[in-house]
């Protein structure tokens, strides 16, 4: 017992002792602590590279937000053609064919991402004439300047983010304006003369186009200012994302397959319309790295053109089925897929220059105006537009370029249309949709006519008749 108190006794001695030393040892610490010199003062950290933008273009530091938006921007956009445009068209033809429609997508991407590394990126985004820039990229050359310190020189139309990253951005727009060509020829081309013709098509008709409408120098580039910043080019032709560059030229090539092409032999019900489902989908969902990122930014007019995209292809998918409703007695799958897509095409030139408004009136016109294209219009000159490429693109394409230079806002893209007083922005957008048109006419039809002489762009009646994916794939869908 005497035990027990005296440790008891000994543990609270040890415990107050073991305090008093902590409290000696904190005080004596702290004044130590006061008396000790200041430390001398931190010197300035190295300012390093300025930040990159429209003044700063040379050893520069990209935008990271910019950035990090348009890298998921890229995504987005790749992902419209593989998988969406794939399934999208390859729902919609007949079992026989699907592997060559979806194929086709798959094949142009591959092809038009060589031929932009090597010199289409450069002759539509660099510096040049006013109808064709130069080949100061070609192989991607001199795109970059120091990866390890976060320096770079980055393309004046997107100057705060690495120049890299804007050439993979305007490729997704390369390569899937080919692919909506396939929509047209589907089922009687042969993949051959499709792989020349694409690639000579990219050569003389999109990359001249898109350095026209967005390159640097080019006659309708809204970008192409003098040192006073006033418009340089020709005529200003507003274009947010690709109505022309884009729709109207993919569009009006498909038309020149259908004629050049004529008639399928036999024509039956789409394939499976779930697979179109699941296209029209993933091309909507796809569709705001499309025009939201074509402000090469992440900041208040992405926001705008991501609204106005949401808003258009809503309406537009609902119009189609009223009005297919109403025409035809009941609204189908593919029916309103289509008007959505419709809507998608035609708030494309708008999306960064209009609002909510002209956006709702963008989408009941591609709805109404896009139904009649692949019906209506159709059917009065006969020709056989397999996926309706012209009746959905090029058509919706000039409704939206039209009704860009009617309802665009000067607030959100810096140019006014006709509706708020602005007629001329009007007059100049049908000046850019026929010439694009025009242009595209000829030189397709030309394109079309050699790859024909040398090796045929249209398969035989037998292998037309047995379908393309055994004859020219060897493989077929079970």
């Amino acid at each position: 017992m005497k035990f027990k108190k005296l440790t008891r006794a000994g543990l609270l001695a040890l415990a107050l002792g073991l305090l008093l030393g902590i409290c000696l040892s904190v005080s004596t610490f702290d004044a130590s602590y006061a008396q000790a010199p200041a430390a001398p003062a931190a010197a300035p950290a190295d300012a390093g590279p300025p930040a990159c933008s429209a003044k700063v273009l040379t050893e520069c530091t990209p935008s990271s937000g910019d950035t990090a938006w348009m890298l998921t921007s890229v995504a987005l956009v790749l992902m419209m053609t593989i998988p969406g445009l794939g399934l999208f068209y390859g729902g919609m033809v007949r079992k026989k064919n699907v592997g060559d429609t979806v194929m086709t997508s798959f094949a142009i991407t591959c092809l038009i991402t060589i031929m932009w590394v090597v010199f289409t990126y450069s002759i539509a985004f660099r510096s040049g004439t006013p109808f064709i820039g130069g080949l100061d990229r070609a192989f991607l050359q001199g795109i970059l300047s120091d990866i390890s310190k976060g320096i770079g020189n980055p393309n004046p139309l997107a100057p705060t983010i690495p120049e890299i990253v804007y050439v993979c951005f305007q490729l997704t727009f390369a390569i899937i304006t080919p692919a909506l060509i396939a929509g047209a020829f589907a089922e009687r081309m042969k993949f051959s003369a499709m792989l020349w013709f694409v690639g000579l098509w990219a050569i003389f008709v999109y990359s001249p186009v898109a350095h026209w409408v967005w390159g640097p120098d080019g006659i309708f580039s809204a970008v192409n200012v003098d040192d006073k910043g006033d418009f340089a080019g020709w005529v200003k032709v507003l274009d947010f994302a690709g109505g022309t560059v884009v729709h109207i030229n993919s569009g009006t090539a498909g038309l020149m397959c259908c004629l050049l092409l004529g008639k399928r032999k036999d024509q039956g019900p789409p394939h499976n319309m779930v697979l179109t489902f699941i296209g029209a989908s993933l091309l909507w969902v796809g569709w705001f790295g499309f025009n939201a990122g074509s402000a090469v930014s992440a900041g208040m007019q992405a926001g705008m053109a991501m609204g106005v995209t949401q808003f258009a292809t809503a309406m537009a998918g609902f119009t189609w089925m009223l009005v297919e409703w109403a025409m035809r007695g009941k609204p189908t799958v593919i029916g309103i897929a289509t008007g959505a897509v419709a809507g998608l095409v035609a708030i494309t030139p708008a999306s960064g220059f209009v609002g909510p408004i002209g956006s709702l009136v963008i989408g009941v016109a591609a709805g109404v105006v896009c139904y009649w294209g692949c019906t209506g219009l159709k059917h009065m000159f006969g020709y056989d537009d397999a996926l309706d490429a012209f009746g959905v693109h090029a058509v919706g394409g000039m409704v939206g370029a039209l009704l860009t230079g009617v309802f665009a806002v000067e607030q959100y893209g810096g140019t006014a249309g006709a509706f708020y007083g602005n007629v001329q922005q009007f007059i100049n957008q049908c000046i850019g949709v026929a010439t694009v048109f025009v242009y595209d006419c000829i030189v397709s039809l030309i394109i079309l006519k050699i790859v024909d002489i040398f090796i045929g762009l249209r398969v035989s009646e037998e292998v037309e008749r047995e379908g393309l994916d055994l004859a020219l794939h060897g493989e077929a869908v079970q």
